[in-house]
């Protein structure tokens, strides 16, 4: 069964509210439709990576029943370290708790994503993986940065592409999908499926 691909007249549904996934969108110049998905997150007992990919086919499949006959993303992104899952700070001691566990040390920082197909389908599923390692933080150091807000609705506690950047020290894979979505192995999956004709489109 072919589909409509990609375009202004028919975009890519993106299940998030996250702005940085939008960015990304935006930089690369994919249409697309955002629809933000609250759904249950707590639960699931699998590996890191496979609940990364759980939650994002359930943000994904959460939009297709709103919008059915698009392609539909849903993407989700989790923070590993000692085999600790992080995930976003509810508050400042929380978020000086993450920052000082991620200091001097290297972490995982995993981006789950899947494809709904406009019959409903799950075409695509995947996880993408990058090693990520903070420089050593000083408490006031940590305390300024908690300070700007920017730590608090990120995974792990930091924003790579905002001020958070002054802490990385080293990246190991994708920059990208720290930052929320793997824009390079997304790009080849809708190019694969047939959801894109070319790509950087005209």
């Amino acid at each position: 069964m072919s589909f409509p691909t990609i375009s202004k007249e028919y975009p890519l549904i993106l299940a998030s509210a996250s702005p940085r996934r939008k960015r990304l969108l935006q930089e690369i110049g994919l249409p697309f439709h955002l629809m933000p998905c609250d759904i249950n997150e707590e639960g699931i007992e699998d590996s890191p990576s496979n609940i990364a990919r759980i939650l994002a086919e359930k943000k994904a499949m959460t939009a297709y029943s709103r919008s059915p006959n698009n392609w539909i993303l849903g993407a989700d992104t989790i923070v590993l370290i000692q085999e600790a899952l992080l995930g976003k700070p509810l508050d400042q001691e929380e978020a000086r708790s993450m920052l000082t566990f991620l200091s001097g040390r290297e972490h995982e920082v995993i981006t789950g994503f899947s494809i709904i197909d406009p019959s409903g389908n799950v075409a695509h599923r995947e996880h993408v993986s990058t090693l990520v390692t903070i420089k050593d933080l000083s408490e006031k150091e940590i305390t300024a940065y908690i300070a700007t807000g920017e730590p608090f609705g990120k995974a792990g506690g930091y924003a790579i592409q905002g001020i958070g950047s002054f802490m990385i020290k080293s990246i190991t894979g994708s920059y990208s999908n720290v930052v929320g979505l793997p824009v390079h192995a997304l790009i080849e999956a809708l190019l694969a499926l047939g959801a894109l004709d070319v790509f950087p489109m005209e």
